[in-house]
Formats: structure tokens, sequence, C-alpha cells
């Protein structure tokens, strides 16, 4: 599958949502393309550099996301929300003339539905709490606090964490090993 690449220095995860402002010509023509053919983009995170720099260097674990609302903001720039569909490998990219990065992703496997096991009860309540925040409950997300797959990804979503150990989190495809890792994280930022 080819697909644009949107480098982002946060992430989004399958069933999650994140607002977007586009302002840059090379992504209002890559939304238009994608509204006209019904199409979405992969969200990538950036490793280094800005989110307006024309050379990226971004990792090659992403999530393609699908638009599902847009509206001009008071600003005059344009605003999207995007959806997380599934997870994806880019396999090569390169950049056109306009500076848009392309790439050729395939789907990685579904990660196993799994309940949330009793010694991680901590974690559905801590996204709990996380979801009271306005700007999380304007998005609209759906959670199934049983779902170890849920409650791993919004937490790698939301959590304020180091982009890089977000990305290992993201990568990891074992919902369970993203429990136990977010559980080692928040012990360490509760000392902390």
């Amino acid at each position: 599958m080819n697909v644009p690449l949107f480098p982002l220095n946060s992430l989004v995860l399958p069933k999650g949502r994140i607002p977007l402002q586009l302002f840059e010509p090379r992504y209002i023509d890559m939304l238009s393309r994608c509204m006209r053919e019904d199409r979405g983009f992969v969200v990538v995170l950036l490793r280094d550099g800005g989110e307006t720099a024309r050379q990226a260097e971004f990792y090659d674990i992403g999530t393609y996301v699908r638009i599902i609302d847009f509206q001009q903001l008071d600003s005059g720039l344009l605003g999207i929300t995007v959806e997380g569909e599934s997870k994806v490998s880019v396999i090569r990219s390169w950049q056109q003339e306009d500076g848009l990065n392309l790439g050729d992703v395939e789907c990685l496997m579904d990660e196993a539905q799994s309940l949330v096991p009793e010694r991680y009860h901590e974690l559905p309540s801590v996204l709990r709490a996380l979801f009271q925040h306005p700007v999380v409950r304007d998005l609209g997300m759906e959670v199934d606090y049983d779902d170890a797959r849920d409650v791993g990804w919004r937490l790698t979503e939301l959590l304020p964490l180091d982009k890089h150990e977000k990305q290992q989190l993201a990568e990891l495809q074992d919902p369970l090993e993203r429990l136990h890792r977010l559980q080692e994280l928040l012990e360490a930022l509760e000392q902390g």
C-alpha cells in the first residue's frame, strides 16, 4: 500500500484520535487527495527534527489513520481529527518535490485481544482519570477498560512519557507486555 506519511511529535494508535492543524500546502494537498479518494494516511513519530521541517527522520512503525472530522479553525487554519485504524510498518519511504513524505507500508498483525489482568488493576483507573480532562473527553473516544489493548494504547498516547519510550510501547505486539512496561513507567513517575 502506497500512502502519504505524516511525521509528528506525538503518536496515535488503533482506535485513538488526535486533532491536527494543517497549514502547509503539502498537507492541504494531501488532505484533499485523501478526501477525494476516500483513503487515509500514516502518522509516524518523529525521531529527529520539527514537524514543519522539510527533512524529517521518523520511525518506521506508525498508524494508518482516517479523517473523521474537519473544520475551519478560528485561526484560519484547517483542523482535522483522525482516528487510528491499524499499525503499519513503513517498508520504503521517499519525498515528493513539494516535501510530502510517501511510503510503501504493510499492515502489522492485529494484537491478540486480552482482558486486563488483576495485577494491572490500577491502569484502567489511571486511564479513567485521564479521560476526565476536557481535551481528551472532547475527542469522543470510546474505551473498553477491560481490554488490555485499549488500555495500553490509550495510556501510551496520553501519559507524559518521552517520545522514544512511547514509540517502544507502540511497537510492542503483546498487549500484556505493554501493560507491564506501563506499570513500571508509572511506578517510576510516582517515585520521580
